[in-house]
C-alpha cells in the first residue's frame, strides 16, 4: 500500500498540472480575442490588441527596415512592424514574380510567429507601374500623366498597378506623390501631376483605383478593399513641389494662402478618399522640418482634416532633422515622433531606432499615450486592409505582371500624355500625322532606342538605367518600324553626322532627343538644357530634311533656341514601357489632345514662373497643345 504522503503528492501535482492547462487555455483565449475576428469594429479589434502589447511590440510596429535587414530572427525579436524595398532592392538580379512572392511571404511566417502573430507590412515605391519589378508594366511619369487630365485613366492605371504590386506578395505602394510642382529645376518635378493644384486634386482619382473606391466620405478612416488592392501613400506632406529655387529637401517659403490653397488641396482629397497612409516630406515649411512640424501633422492631418490612418516619415527622414543629418538621433527620435510620425522609415539602423525610442519612453520624453496613438494608427490600417485574415501573398496573381491588357492600358496613357508643340513652319502646312507609306524616315538620337531612357528614374533601379536588356517594352524606335508600311525604310543613326542630311536624301527625320535619367536630388538642375549631342543631332537632322523633334524629359527643358529649325515639336514626357503609343499618334493612328499641365519657359532666368504670375511670358503657356485628327482610315478602336 502506497503512504497518504505519496499519493498527497501526487494529488498537488495533478491539481498544478490542471492549473497549469486552465492558464494555457487561458492565455490562448486572451490572446485570441476580439482583434482575431474579422466580424468585430475595427476599432474594437485595434483596442483589443493593443492591450495585450508590451512596449518592446508596440515600438516594433512603428520600425519599418529595408529588406536586406529582414531576416526571420531580426523580424521576431524586434516585432517588426514593417519591411521596405528601397529603389533598386529586389530579391536577387532579374527576380522573377514568384521569387517576389517567395520572399515576402518568408518574412510575413517569422512575422506570423511571433507572440501575437501581428503580420508585417512590406512596402515598395510603385510611382509609374510596379517599377522595382521586372517585366512590370511601367506607365507614363506623373509629369506626363497632368497631360491627360483624366481621372478615370488615373483609376485605371491604379488598378492595375495596385494588381501587379500585389501579384508580388506586397499589399503597400508608397504612391501617389501629390506634390504640386511649381519650379521645374525640382529633381522629382517629374512625379508631379501638374503646377496648377486643381489637376492634382483631379488626379487623386488614382486612389480609389489603388485602394478601391469607397462609396462615401471615408471621414478620415483608412480603406483598402480587398486581396488586389494596396493600401496607399500621399506623399510628400506637404510643400515639397514649391522648395526655394527648386532644390530637392529645401525650405518651401509660403503664407497661409498658397499654403492651405495650394499645397495642401490635394491631402484634402485624398483623406476624403480614404487614404491608408501619408508619407512626410524632407523639405521645410518656412525653416521647420516636415519631420518634426507637430502644427501640420498632429494638429492639422490628424487634428483638423481628421486624418486617421498612419504617418509614414520618408526614407531616414528623422535623421535629417539635424544638420548634420543623425547627428543627434536620439532628438530626432523624439522631434519626428512627438510631432506625430507613426512609422519611421529607418531603414538600416533599426537597433538604434528601437533602443533609442524605448529608452525616451521610459524616462518620460515621449509620453505612452503618443505611442499608442501611433500603434493604434498603424493596427487600424493593418485591419481595414485585411491583412490578418490574408497575410500572405497570392500565387494565383502571378501572371497580372507586365499582362497584355495592362501595356494596353499604357500604350493608351502615352498616346493621351504627348503634347504637339509645334506642328509645320510659319507659311507651310502641319507635317503631323506623318504618312506611312513615306519612302526613307530616319530617327535619329539618343533616346529613339533606349528603353531605360524613356522610362526615367524610378526604374529598376531608384536612378533608372539605360539599355534595352534590363525589362520588357517598346521603345520609340520599335514603334515606328511596326507602324509604317512595309516598303517604308526606317534608318537608325543614333548620332549623324553634319552632312547626313544633305547625303541622305530622306522624306522625313524623327530625332528623339532628351534628359538621361535621374531621381530626387541626382535630378535637381539649374540649367535645365538638353544634354549632348542632342542639340548636334536636332541640327544636322533638322538642317536640311523635314523633321519631327520628340523631346523625352521630365520635366519642360530649354528648347527655345532650336524650336526655329523644327517643323513639329513633341513633349513626350517619360513615357514607360509602350513607346508604341508614341507611334500611333505620329502616324496617325490617334489624334494629338495633351495640354500642357506646366508652363514651358523660354529661359531658366524666369523661373520660377507658373501660370497666373504677374511676369508671365512663357514659350508656350500652360493649357497649350495643338490637335490633329486620327486619319479615319487607320484609326483603331478606343480601349
Amino acid at each position: 500500500m502506497k503512504s497518504n504522503t505519496t499519493m498527497s503528492r501526487k494529488s498537488v501535482s495533478l491539481v498544478g498540472l490542471v492549473l497549469l492547462c486552465c492558464h494555457a487555455s487561458l492565455t490562448e483565449q486572451r490572446l485570441q480575442g476580439i482583434f482575431k475576428d474579422p466580424k468585430e469594429p475595427i476599432d474594437e479589434r485595434v483596442k483589443d490588441l493593443l492591450g495585450k502589447m508590451n512596449l518592446e511590440e508596440k515600438v516594433g510596429q512603428m520600425t519599418q527596415i529595408e529588406r536586406k535587414n529582414a531576416s526571420a530572427e531580426v523580424l521576431k525579436s524586434y516585432f517588426i512592424g514593417s519591411v521596405l524595398s528601397g529603389g533598386g532592392s529586389t530579391p536577387k538580379v532579374n527576380a522573377t514574380v514568384k521569387e517576389w512572392v517567395d520572399m515576402v511571404n518568408g518574412m510575413q511566417q517569422a512575422s506570423l510567429s511571433t507572440r501575437l502573430g501581428i503580420p508585417m507590412i512590406y512596402g515598395i515605391d510603385a510611382v509609374h507601374g510596379h517599377n522595382n519589378v521586372m517585366n512590370a508594366t511601367i506607365f507614363p511619369h506623373n509629369v506626363g500623366l497632368g497631360v491627360t487630365r483624366d481621372p478615370q485613366l488615373l483609376k485605371e492605371i491604379g488598378a492595375a498597378t495596385a494588381l501587379e504590386v500585389r501579384a508580388t506578395g506586397i499589399p503597400y505602394a508608397f504612391a501617389p506623390c501629390i506634390a504640386v510642382c511649381r519650379d521645374p529645376r525640382w529633381g522629382r518635378c517629374y512625379e508631379s501631376y501638374s503646377e496648377d493644384h486643381r489637376i492634382v486634386q483631379q488626379l487623386t482619382e488614382i486612389i480609389n483605383g489603388l485602394q478601391g473606391e469607397a462609396k462615401t466620405d471615408m471621414k478620415g478612416m483608412p480603406y483598402v478593399n480587398g486581396k488586389t488592392k494596396v493600401a496607399g501613400s500621399s506623399k510628400h506632406y506637404v510643400g515639397d513641389g514649391g522648395t526655394v529655387r527648386g532644390i530637392n529637401e529645401n525650405n518651401t517659403i509660403v503664407d497661409d494662402s498658397a499654403l492651405y490653397g495650394m499645397h495642401m488641396a490635394a491631402y484634402v482629397n485624398s483623406v476624403a478618399k480614404g487614404i491608408a497612409t501619408i508619407m512626410a516630406s524632407y523639405s521645410s515649411i518656412n525653416g521647420v522640418k516636415m519631420h518634426a512640424h507637430k502644427q501640420l501633422l498632429t494638429d492639422y492631418l490628424k487634428g483638423k482634416l481628421g486624418f486617421k490612418g498612419f504617418i509614414i516619415s520618408d526614407w531616414e527622414g528623422i535623421d535629417r532633422i539635424t544638420s548634420p543629418a543623425h547627428s543627434n538621433y536620439s532628438y530626432s527620435i523624439q522631434a519626428s515622433i512627438n510631432a506625430g510620425i507613426d512609422m519611421v522609415m529607418v531603414p538600416y539602423n533599426y537597433t538604434e531606432f528601437y533602443d533609442g525610442l524605448i529608452d525616451l519612453v521610459k524616462k518620460k520624453a515621449i509620453p505612452m499615450s503618443r505611442i499608442d496613438d501611433a500603434v493604434s494608427r498603424i493596427l487600424r490600417v493593418k485591419f481595414a486592409m485585411g491583412l490578418f485574415e490574408n497575410p500572405l501573398g497570392d500565387y494565383s496573381l502571378i501572371n497580372e505582371v507586365g499582362s497584355q491588357k495592362h501595356r494596353e492600358l499604357a500604350r493608351q496613357a502615352v498616346r493621351k500624355s504627348l503634347v504637339l508643340l509645334k506642328n509645320g513652319k510659319p507659311g507651310n502646312p502641319p507635317i503631323l500625322p506623318l504618312p506611312k507609306n513615306a519612302g526613307k524616315i530616319v530617327v535619329a538620337g539618343s533616346h529613339a532606342n533606349n528603353l531605360g531612357y524613356q522610362c526615367g528614374g524610378w526604374t529598376i533601379e531608384w536612378q533608372g538605367v539605360s539599355g534595352n536588356n534590363w525589362t520588357a517594352g517598346t521603345t520609340i524606335l520599335d514603334g515606328i518600324k511596326a507602324t509604317v508600311d512595309k516598303r517604308t525604310k526606317v534608318v537608325y543613326k543614333k548620332k549623324p553626322s553634319d552632312t547626313y542630311s544633305s547625303k541622305g536624301k530622306m522624306d522625313y527625320g524623327i530625332v528623339v532627343v532628351g534628359e538621361v535619367p535621374y531621381a530626387e536630388t541626382n535630378g535637381d538642375s539649374q540649367n535645365l538644357t538638353i544634354p549632348a549631342p542632342g542639340p548636334a543631332v536636332i541640327e544636322n537632322v533638322c538642317k536640311e530634311t523635314k523633321c519631327v523633334v520628340i523631346i523625352v524629359s521630365g520635366r519642360p527643358v530649354v528648347i527655345e533656341p532650336y524650336v526655329d529649325k523644327i517643323d513639329a515639336l513633341v513633349a513626350a514626357w517619360l513615357p514607360g514601357s509602350e513607346g508604341q503609343g508614341v507611334a500611333d499618334v505620329l502616324f496617325g493612328d490617334y489624334g494629338f489632345t495633351g495640354k500642357l499641365a506646366r508652363t514651358w519657359f523660354k529661359r531658366v532666368d524666369q523661373l520660377p514662373m507658373n501660370y497666373g504670375d504677374p511676369k508671365y511670358d512663357p514659350l508656350f503657356p500652360f493649357g497649350f497643345g495643338l490637335e490633329t485628327k486620327p486619319i479615319p482610315s487607320t484609326k483603331k478602336p478606343e480601349l
